[in-house]
């Protein structure tokens, strides 16, 4: 978080996208506030997006950033594509924006706003469209869209974050024992990321034990690690926003038998879904290639909300993308695309017949789909 990582003229390929984007919808310009997008479009990678950043692309003269005052130092160093308008902190956001978009003369015009993101709260955009009296039009997913298909820029970056991926997966793993401090083994975990080069990730590590399986997105805490209990791990490596996710359930002691059988389920199911991973088909279909494996198992009343997610860039708190979720779901009509990435997950926990669970970054190239992380899978036992 110290750097804009894109070339300019990646950059300018997203402007010229995202603008061409706004001119089929009949829009003269766009405000983006989500910080995914902000970042997707001006690569400005710090840890200031607590507060409303809010990215003016007009169709023809350059975008304007505006946010705190404050950050004109990062801004100025990192943002090469867009004019900085930093506002005092006796001000808001849409105070400056509005100002901007006065003199931009866009007045009465028809302008895009993100409507559904974290990054615009209801008072801010209530204040915005109330200084400016202008057509407002909802773009969410406008940018989100170009996002899911990766250039060869940020393919590089998931390959980076996947190799410090796997070196937290394997200290955690070294880690974890009978008696071992769940707090110790969450530190080595960290360490190792660090170590490897990576950057702080939107999420850190989830790594729990047996007994707490079920809080989704619950981490660590005080206790210590049991012999016979299972401990779950699921982190990602993060470089420059980018994240490439895995996850492991990990056996303390031994395995028993119900386990290690579901663990071939788990796997074969989880082979299922990349080789369902094919431009064109839909997200729907992938999901059924998992649920046809379970299925053939007995397990055809299990069931799963998806099977995996679009993954990449992601800006604390979450490397989902956002507030939302682009999943693999049985209703799914998402196409799959070339140059789309996944964090695939194939998870048989409380199915009754034992407990596993897999999970990968998963990028589909030209020469088809590609597994990220190499940590060794299921199942493991320490």
């Amino acid at each position: 978080m110290h750097d804009n990582p894109f070339s300019d003229a990646e950059i300018a390929r997203r402007l010229r996208r995202v603008r061409a984007g706004l001119e089929l919808k009949g829009l003269e310009a766009a405000v983006f506030a989500s910080p995914e997008n902000v970042f997707y479009l001006a690569g400005l990678d710090h840890w200031g997006y607590f507060a409303p950043h809010l990215l003016i692309v007009p169709l023809e003269s350059e975008p304007v950033l505006v946010t705190r005052a404050m950050e004109q130092v990062s801004v100025e160093k990192q943002v090469k594509a867009a004019r900085f308008r930093g506002h005092s902190d006796s001000e808001t956001a849409a105070d400056m924006a509005a100002r901007v978009l006065r003199e931009l003369k866009l007045d009465g015009k028809l302008i895009g706003l993100e409507y559904w993101t974290s990054g615009l709260s209801h008072g801010l955009a209530l204040s915005l469209t109330a200084q400016i009296d202008a057509r407002w039009s909802d773009i969410t997913g406008l940018a989100d869209t170009l996002r899911l298909v990766k250039s060869e820029e940020e393919q590089a970056l998931m390959r980076r974050a996947a190799r410090i991926s796997d070196a937290a997966g394997e200290a955690a793993i070294a880690g974890i024992a009978d008696g071992a401090r769940e707090s110790e083994v969450a530190a080595q975990c960290m360490a190792a990321m660090i170590r490897a080069g990576g950057h702080p990730p939107g999420f850190g590590p989830f790594i729990r034990p047996g007994s707490r399986l079920g809080e989704e997105h619950a981490t660590w805490g005080d206790g210590h690690y049991k012999k016979g209990e299972p401990v779950l791990l699921e982190l990602s490596g993060c470089v420059s926003r980018y994240h490439a996710p895995l996850g492991r359930l990990v056996h303390i002691g031994a395995i028993r038998e119900e386990d290690a059988n579901i663990a071939q389920i788990v796997r074969h199911a989880f082979d299922a879904v990349v080789a369902a991973i094919t431009p064109g088909v839909r997200a729907r279909s992938v999901y059924a290639a998992w649920q046809a494996v379970v299925d053939d198992a007995g397990l055809s009343d299990y069931c799963r909300h998806h099977c995996g997610y679009c993954v990449g860039i992601g800006q604390p708190p979450s490397w989902t993308g956002g507030n939302s979720v682009t999943g693999l779901r049985h209703d799914s009509d998402l196409e799959i695309k070339t140059g789309m990435s996944f964090h695939i997950l194939s998870w048989l926990m409380g199915s009754g017949q034992g407990d596993d669970f897999l999970s990968n970054t998963v990028l589909l190239t030209e020469n088809g789909p590609e597994v990220l992380t190499k940590l060794r899978s299921g199942p493991i036992v320490v």
